[in-house]
Protein backbone atom coordinates (compact mmCIF):
# COMPACT_ATOMS: atom_id res chain seq x y z
CA UNK A 1 0.00 0.00 0.00
CA UNK A 2 1.51 3.21 -0.90
CA UNK A 3 2.61 5.66 1.98
CA UNK A 4 0.03 8.45 2.73
CA UNK A 5 0.11 11.20 4.90
CA UNK A 6 -1.48 11.13 8.25
CA UNK A 7 -4.23 13.88 7.40
CA UNK A 8 -4.97 11.40 4.23
CA UNK A 9 -5.14 8.59 6.07
CA UNK A 10 -7.05 9.93 8.80
CA UNK A 11 -10.11 10.77 5.92
CA UNK A 12 -9.50 7.08 4.41
CA UNK A 13 -9.22 5.08 7.56
CA UNK A 14 -11.88 6.71 9.77
CA UNK A 15 -15.54 5.53 9.27
CA UNK A 16 -18.22 7.87 7.82
CA UNK A 17 -21.48 8.00 9.83
CA UNK A 18 -24.77 6.69 7.97
CA UNK A 19 -28.23 6.67 8.89
CA UNK A 20 -29.84 3.31 8.10
CA UNK A 21 -33.51 3.26 7.02
CA UNK A 22 -35.62 3.58 10.24
CA UNK A 23 -36.76 -0.05 11.61
CA UNK A 24 -40.05 -0.88 13.19
CA UNK A 25 -39.69 -1.86 16.96
CA UNK A 26 -37.48 -1.00 19.96
CA UNK A 27 -34.16 -0.36 18.16
CA UNK A 28 -35.65 1.94 15.16
CA UNK A 29 -33.15 4.82 14.32
CA UNK A 30 -29.65 3.37 15.29
CA UNK A 31 -26.90 4.71 14.02
CA UNK A 32 -24.43 2.33 12.33
CA UNK A 33 -20.53 3.02 10.50
CA UNK A 34 -19.81 2.88 7.12
CA UNK A 35 -16.32 1.29 7.19
CA UNK A 36 -14.04 2.01 4.14
CA UNK A 37 -12.03 -1.30 2.42
CA UNK A 38 -9.07 -1.71 4.61
CA UNK A 39 -10.03 -0.81 7.66
CA UNK A 40 -8.69 -2.43 10.90
CA UNK A 41 -10.18 -5.86 12.09
CA UNK A 42 -12.62 -5.48 15.03
CA UNK A 43 -12.05 -7.90 17.31
CA UNK A 44 -13.66 -8.88 20.28
CA UNK A 45 -12.07 -10.02 23.67
CA UNK A 46 -14.08 -12.65 25.42
CA UNK A 47 -13.26 -13.60 29.04
CA UNK A 48 -12.17 -17.14 29.46
CA UNK A 49 -11.88 -19.98 27.68
CA UNK A 50 -13.73 -21.16 24.52
CA UNK A 51 -16.42 -23.89 24.65
CA UNK A 52 -17.77 -22.79 27.79
CA UNK A 53 -21.52 -22.11 28.16
CA UNK A 54 -22.45 -18.07 26.96
CA UNK A 55 -19.32 -17.82 24.47
CA UNK A 56 -21.49 -18.21 21.15
CA UNK A 57 -22.91 -15.15 22.53
CA UNK A 58 -20.02 -13.27 21.20
CA UNK A 59 -19.89 -14.83 17.93
CA UNK A 60 -23.74 -13.38 18.12
CA UNK A 61 -22.42 -10.32 18.83
CA UNK A 62 -19.75 -10.21 16.11
CA UNK A 63 -22.39 -10.88 13.39
CA UNK A 64 -24.75 -8.24 14.80
CA UNK A 65 -21.59 -5.85 14.15
CA UNK A 66 -20.57 -7.02 11.45
CA UNK A 67 -24.15 -6.64 9.72
CA UNK A 68 -25.63 -3.86 11.43
CA UNK A 69 -22.93 -1.46 12.00
CA UNK A 70 -19.49 -1.97 10.19
CA UNK A 71 -20.17 -3.97 7.12
CA UNK A 72 -17.21 -5.55 7.39
CA UNK A 73 -16.40 -8.88 9.54
CA UNK A 74 -15.92 -8.64 13.03
CA UNK A 75 -13.75 -11.07 14.93
CA UNK A 76 -13.50 -13.59 18.93
CA UNK A 77 -10.83 -14.01 20.57
CA UNK A 78 -10.49 -15.66 24.09
CA UNK A 79 -8.49 -14.57 26.99
CA UNK A 80 -8.01 -18.06 28.20
CA UNK A 81 -7.34 -21.51 26.99
CA UNK A 82 -5.44 -22.14 23.02
CA UNK A 83 -8.67 -22.63 21.38
CA UNK A 84 -10.32 -19.26 19.25
CA UNK A 85 -7.36 -17.75 21.53
CA UNK A 86 -7.29 -13.63 21.17
CA UNK A 87 -3.73 -14.17 20.03
CA UNK A 88 -4.54 -16.35 17.36
CA UNK A 89 -7.41 -14.06 16.27
CA UNK A 90 -4.17 -11.15 16.01
CA UNK A 91 -1.98 -13.56 14.55
CA UNK A 92 -4.65 -14.39 11.69
CA UNK A 93 -5.05 -10.91 10.71
CA UNK A 94 -2.65 -9.92 7.41
CA UNK A 95 -0.43 -7.47 8.08
CA UNK A 96 -0.59 -3.67 5.99
CA UNK A 97 3.21 -2.52 6.98
CA UNK A 98 3.06 -0.47 9.81
CA UNK A 99 -0.43 0.73 9.44
CA UNK A 100 -3.31 -0.02 12.44
CA UNK A 101 -4.33 -3.23 11.62
CA UNK A 102 -6.71 -4.36 14.71
CA UNK A 103 -8.99 -2.85 17.40
CA UNK A 104 -9.64 -5.34 20.12
CA UNK A 105 -12.95 -4.48 22.33
CA UNK A 106 -13.07 -6.09 25.75
CA UNK A 107 -16.62 -7.62 25.68
CA UNK A 108 -17.11 -6.55 29.18
CA UNK A 109 -19.99 -3.95 30.88
CA UNK A 110 -17.14 -2.49 32.64
CA UNK A 111 -13.42 -1.63 33.53
CA UNK A 112 -12.17 -5.25 34.80
CA UNK A 113 -8.26 -5.11 35.79
CA UNK A 114 -7.63 -8.53 34.99
CA UNK A 115 -9.18 -8.95 31.45
CA UNK A 116 -7.54 -5.22 30.67
CA UNK A 117 -4.70 -6.59 31.71
CA UNK A 118 -4.89 -9.39 29.74
CA UNK A 119 -6.04 -7.55 26.60
CA UNK A 120 -3.26 -5.22 27.01
CA UNK A 121 -0.58 -8.30 26.42
CA UNK A 122 -2.23 -9.70 23.99
CA UNK A 123 -2.45 -6.60 22.14
CA UNK A 124 1.26 -5.67 23.01
CA UNK A 125 2.10 -9.25 21.93
CA UNK A 126 0.45 -8.73 18.53
CA UNK A 127 2.43 -9.38 15.37
CA UNK A 128 0.38 -6.85 13.60
CA UNK A 129 -0.01 -2.84 14.88
CA UNK A 130 -3.05 -2.99 17.25
CA UNK A 131 -4.87 -1.06 19.59
CA UNK A 132 -7.35 -1.77 22.63
CA UNK A 133 -10.62 0.14 22.86
CA UNK A 134 -12.69 0.65 26.01
CA UNK A 135 -14.68 -1.63 28.00
CA UNK A 136 -18.43 -1.60 26.62
CA UNK A 137 -20.01 0.52 29.83
CA UNK A 138 -20.32 2.24 31.62
CA UNK A 139 -22.64 3.72 29.05
CA UNK A 140 -26.97 4.41 28.79
CA UNK A 141 -27.14 1.60 26.25
CA UNK A 142 -26.18 -0.60 28.88
CA UNK A 143 -28.94 0.53 31.08
CA UNK A 144 -31.19 0.47 28.11
CA UNK A 145 -30.59 -3.70 27.85
CA UNK A 146 -30.68 -4.00 31.39
CA UNK A 147 -34.69 -2.58 30.95
CA UNK A 148 -35.32 -4.79 28.03
CA UNK A 149 -34.41 -7.65 30.03
CA UNK A 150 -36.30 -6.96 32.92
CA UNK A 151 -39.28 -6.29 30.58
CA UNK A 152 -38.39 -9.66 29.24
CA UNK A 153 -38.61 -10.93 32.28
CA UNK A 154 -41.98 -9.34 33.13
CA UNK A 155 -39.87 -7.69 36.10
CA UNK A 156 -40.51 -3.97 34.01
CA UNK A 157 -42.48 -1.99 31.98
CA UNK A 158 -41.01 -2.27 28.33
CA UNK A 159 -42.23 1.68 28.59
CA UNK A 160 -42.77 3.61 31.51
CA UNK A 161 -44.78 6.47 29.43
CA UNK A 162 -47.33 3.84 28.56
CA UNK A 163 -50.42 3.24 31.25
CA UNK A 164 -50.92 -0.45 31.96
CA UNK A 165 -50.56 -2.35 35.13
CA UNK A 166 -48.00 -4.94 35.30
CA UNK A 167 -48.07 -7.01 38.51
CA UNK A 168 -45.22 -8.67 37.76
CA UNK A 169 -43.11 -5.49 37.54
CA UNK A 170 -40.19 -4.75 40.38
CA UNK A 171 -40.67 -1.84 42.54
CA UNK A 172 -37.10 -1.84 43.04
CA UNK A 173 -34.02 -3.40 41.09
CA UNK A 174 -30.54 -4.57 42.56
CA UNK A 175 -27.97 -4.11 39.70
CA UNK A 176 -25.64 -7.14 39.89
CA UNK A 177 -22.08 -6.90 39.00
CA UNK A 178 -18.84 -8.92 38.94
CA UNK A 179 -15.96 -8.16 41.03
CA UNK A 180 -15.47 -6.41 44.22
CA UNK A 181 -16.18 -2.89 45.47
CA UNK A 182 -14.58 -0.99 42.83
CA UNK A 183 -16.85 -3.01 40.20
CA UNK A 184 -19.34 -1.74 41.95
CA UNK A 185 -18.90 1.63 42.18
CA UNK A 186 -18.28 1.76 38.39
CA UNK A 187 -21.96 -0.32 38.00
CA UNK A 188 -23.49 2.62 39.98
CA UNK A 189 -23.26 4.85 36.99
CA UNK A 190 -25.45 2.57 35.16
CA UNK A 191 -27.95 1.91 38.46
CA UNK A 192 -28.33 5.81 38.14
CA UNK A 193 -29.18 5.61 34.50
CA UNK A 194 -31.69 2.75 34.87
CA UNK A 195 -33.45 4.26 37.75
CA UNK A 196 -34.36 6.84 35.13
CA UNK A 197 -35.34 4.90 33.09
CA UNK A 198 -37.60 3.01 35.56
CA UNK A 199 -38.77 5.74 37.55
CA UNK A 200 -38.08 3.23 40.44
CA UNK A 201 -35.18 3.02 42.86
CA UNK A 202 -31.72 0.68 41.93
CA UNK A 203 -28.94 0.25 44.03
CA UNK A 204 -25.66 -1.88 42.88
CA UNK A 205 -24.13 -4.78 44.39
CA UNK A 206 -21.53 -7.74 43.68
CA UNK A 207 -22.30 -10.80 42.37
CA UNK A 208 -19.28 -12.44 44.02
CA UNK A 209 -20.45 -11.08 47.58
CA UNK A 210 -23.95 -12.50 49.44
CA UNK A 211 -23.55 -9.79 51.65
CA UNK A 212 -23.26 -6.98 49.08
CA UNK A 213 -26.37 -8.66 47.82
CA UNK A 214 -28.71 -8.77 51.56
CA UNK A 215 -27.96 -5.29 51.75
CA UNK A 216 -28.72 -3.73 48.28
CA UNK A 217 -31.71 -5.82 49.11
CA UNK A 218 -32.40 -4.24 52.15
CA UNK A 219 -31.53 -0.76 50.85
CA UNK A 220 -34.07 -1.10 48.56
CA UNK A 221 -36.80 -1.76 51.58
CA UNK A 222 -36.14 0.93 53.41
CA UNK A 223 -36.73 2.89 50.53
CA UNK A 224 -40.36 1.47 50.27
CA UNK A 225 -39.74 -1.35 47.14
CA UNK A 226 -41.93 -4.13 48.29
CA UNK A 227 -40.82 -6.09 45.18
CA UNK A 228 -37.43 -6.44 44.23
CA UNK A 229 -35.48 -7.92 40.99
CA UNK A 230 -32.48 -8.76 40.85
CA UNK A 231 -30.41 -7.32 36.68
CA UNK A 232 -27.03 -9.33 35.85
CA UNK A 233 -24.93 -6.62 35.02
CA UNK A 234 -22.94 -8.43 32.50
CA UNK A 235 -22.97 -10.13 28.96
CA UNK A 236 -23.18 -14.11 29.91
CA UNK A 237 -19.94 -15.10 29.03
CA UNK A 238 -17.85 -14.47 32.19
CA UNK A 239 -17.82 -17.09 34.94
CA UNK A 240 -20.09 -14.98 37.22
CA UNK A 241 -23.11 -15.76 35.25
CA UNK A 242 -23.10 -18.77 37.07
CA UNK A 243 -23.95 -16.96 40.39
CA UNK A 244 -26.93 -15.06 39.44
CA UNK A 245 -29.79 -17.63 40.03
CA UNK A 246 -27.71 -17.85 43.95
CA UNK A 247 -27.61 -14.12 44.25
CA UNK A 248 -31.52 -13.56 43.80
CA UNK A 249 -32.43 -17.27 45.71
CA UNK A 250 -30.14 -15.12 48.65
CA UNK A 251 -32.83 -12.25 48.78
CA UNK A 252 -35.54 -14.32 47.67
CA UNK A 253 -36.26 -12.41 44.44
CA UNK A 254 -36.43 -13.14 40.76
CA UNK A 255 -34.00 -11.78 38.10
CA UNK A 256 -33.29 -11.17 34.53
CA UNK A 257 -31.46 -13.04 31.88
CA UNK A 258 -27.92 -11.67 31.32
CA UNK A 259 -27.80 -9.26 28.85
CA UNK A 260 -26.50 -11.77 25.72
CA UNK A 261 -26.44 -10.54 22.37
CA UNK A 262 -28.62 -7.86 22.73
CA UNK A 263 -28.46 -5.29 19.78
CA UNK A 264 -27.31 -2.20 22.27
CA UNK A 265 -24.34 -3.95 22.80
CA UNK A 266 -23.43 -4.73 19.07
CA UNK A 267 -24.13 -0.71 18.70
CA UNK A 268 -21.54 0.06 21.96
CA UNK A 269 -18.92 -2.63 20.22
CA UNK A 270 -18.74 -0.49 17.06
CA UNK A 271 -18.44 2.98 19.39
CA UNK A 272 -16.06 1.93 21.02
CA UNK A 273 -14.40 0.56 17.65
CA UNK A 274 -14.56 3.73 16.14
CA UNK A 275 -13.56 5.62 19.10
CA UNK A 276 -10.29 3.71 19.76
CA UNK A 277 -9.33 3.93 15.87
CA UNK A 278 -10.08 7.64 15.79
CA UNK A 279 -7.52 8.34 18.80
CA UNK A 280 -5.32 6.05 17.17
CA UNK A 281 -5.20 7.56 13.96
CA UNK A 282 -4.92 11.26 16.04
CA UNK A 283 -2.04 10.56 17.82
Amino acid sequence: MPAVSPESQASEALPSRRRRTPRGGRHRGDESFLLPPGSPTLVLAVPGPARRAGTDIAAELAHLVELEHTGQPAYVGHLEGDEASLQAALAGIRPQGDELAAVVVPLSTGPDPALDAAVRAAVAAAPVRTVAAEPLGPHPLIAEALHDRLADAGLARADRIRLMTMVTAASGVIVATPGGATAVRQAEVTGVLLASRLAAPVFTASLNDEASVKAAYEQLRAAGAASIAVAPHLIGSEPETALITAAAATVGSAHSAPLGAHPALARLAALRYVEALSTALAD
